[in-house]
């Protein structure tokens, strides 16, 4: 039995999922506590020991890993506009796996300066103008981070007219010059810029964080969990040679501290009386919400929905909820069986959804023109999509998950927000996008049949037709 195990080395747990190559079969999986602060192998030993206790000792078998220890990888952008070169390069690093935690439009000032050491970034994206158009900001941003007192690479990604001197300004940093994010104005060209940030993260990060300690057991650390999470979902949708696909489709990952919205989709206007404004978005795109989750950012659904919301889908009070939100965002590996808690959870898992949704599809308004009503659209269309996958244990582990995902379709009082009308719920119970997102690099036709095969529709869900 030829047997390989993939790894995920996330901030809290390690995860292990076992695959019999030949019989292409998932052979069971595990979890431990993460020892990134001691020594990493313990946490792996751990989760190796548990999941050989469910299928027996395993003699011979290869390892591939990817990680998001210690948060993944944190990264901050400066770019010219917005939502122009700067929306660009944040889908360059979300598409990457990592974690924005701060844009920089037009030029950086002294105080902007001071915010970005405090930060300390571990990869800093500098982006800004067309190739051919305006040089003026990238420069004035290459002198200010010259300036840094913090010491992280500095990846640049922008109008190539400006390389040579950006180089020359920033010759005492670490840099790394990639293709523009945006060549053409509303053209993404990402792949560059991602290919590096994956590199980095690959050489410098991950090492830094001690699983390089674990270089005699693996094969290697291929990406970002994220990344892994993108390539299993990619491969599911479009297929690989003779194995089919399932189509388009979405991916929601909601955790304690942050929800990862996924798509596989063109997402253009459905009508010819539509007009799209704004850049193209990425066919495979990534959005995460870092102030929407189930512990750590509970507060951050409070904040967006409000506590009567909450209260009222609950049927607690005010006062009550309130207390329950601050002892859970307090106790962040509580998960209660007590009657209120649970309906609290089911709330707040259905808000979150229901926002980090929102802020990951496109939108379409009414406009006049000249010839009469027509319609303006920013963003994806994703009201066709078919199928939705859910992962993570906020999601997978609830007795009603269907109850709660229908805050991800779309809601004809809220016609403005373009979200799957009409869509199927796949759950992955065995949490395996990431471990076949790894196992595709190789074997990427065991890969979408064992996702086929896994990843299954919800029992709960009894309508075709989910329009709210």
């Amino acid at each position: 039995m030829k047997v390989i195990l993939l790894i995920d080395f996330g901030s809290t747990f390690t995860k292990v999922t076992a695959v019999d190559l030949k019989n292409e079969i998932i052979l069971g999986c595990a979890s431990s506590f993460t020892t990134v602060n001691s020594d990493i192998n313990e946490g792996l030993s751990n989760t190796i020991e548990k999941l050989e206790q469910k299928i027996g000792k395993l003699k011979d078998y290869t390892c591939l890993a990817c990680s998001s220890a210690a948060g993944g990888l944190r990264m901050v952008i400066s770019g010219l506009v917005e939502n122009v070169t700067s929306k660009a390069a944040k889908e360059a690093c979300l598409g990457a796996g990592a974690k924005v935690l701060k844009t920089y439009s037009y030029e950086i000032s002294e105080e902007d300066l001071d915010e970005i050491d405090k930060i300390n970034p571990e990869i800093f994206l500098l982006c800004g103008g067309t190739d051919g158009g305006d040089k003026k900001c990238i420069l004035h941003n290459a002198n200010m981070i010259s300036k840094s007192k913090s010491n992280f690479p500095i990846i640049i990604a922008g109008n190539k007219e400006a390389n040579y001197k950006c180089k020359n300004i920033l010759k005492n940093k670490e840099i790394y010059i990639v293709d523009n994010v945006m060549p053409e104005f509303g053209k993404l060209n990402i792949h560059s810029a991602q290919n590096k940030i994956r590199e980095i993260f690959l050489k410098k990060i991950i090492y830094a964080k001690g699983i390089s300690k674990v270089d005699s057991l693996i094969s290697g650390i291929l990406m970002p969990t994220p990344s892994s999470v993108l390539k299993a979902l990619e491969l599911l949708s479009m297929g690989y040679e003779e194995e089919s696909g399932i189509g388009e489709l979405m991916a929601i990952d909601l955790g304690g501290a942050t929800t990862d919205v996924y798509s596989v989709a063109e997402g253009y206007p459905q009508d010819s009386n539509i007009i799209y404004k704004g850049i193209e978005e990425p066919y495979i795109k990534r959005t995460v919400e870092g102030d929407i989750g189930m512990r750590y950012s509970i507060e951050g659904v409070v904040e967006e929905v409000g506590i009567d919301k909450i209260s009222q889908m609950t049927s607690l009070s005010k006062e009550k909820a309130s207390q329950m939100i601050q002892y859970l965002k307090n106790n962040p590996y509580i998960i209660s069986k007590e009657k209120e808690f649970i309906n609290l959870d089911l709330a707040i898992a259905a808000k979150a959804v229901e926002i980090a949704t929102k802020r990951h599809c496109g939108t379409k308004e009414e406009i006049y023109t000249s010839n009469g009503l027509a319609y303006l659209q920013k963003g994806k269309d994703l009201t066709q999509i078919k199928n939705i996958i859910v992962t993570g244990g906020s999601l997978i582990h609830l007795s009603e998950t269907y109850n709660v995902i229908k805050y991800a379709l779309y809601d004809t009082n809220d016609p403005t927000s373009l979200r799957p009308k009409s869509s199927e719920i796949l759950v992955d119970k065995k949490y395996i996008l990431y471990a076949m997102g790894l196992l595709s690099q190789l074997y990427p036709k065991i890969a979408i049949r064992i996702m086929k095969k896994e990843l299954k529709y919800d029992g709960n869900q009894k309508q075709k037709n989910s329009e709210r």
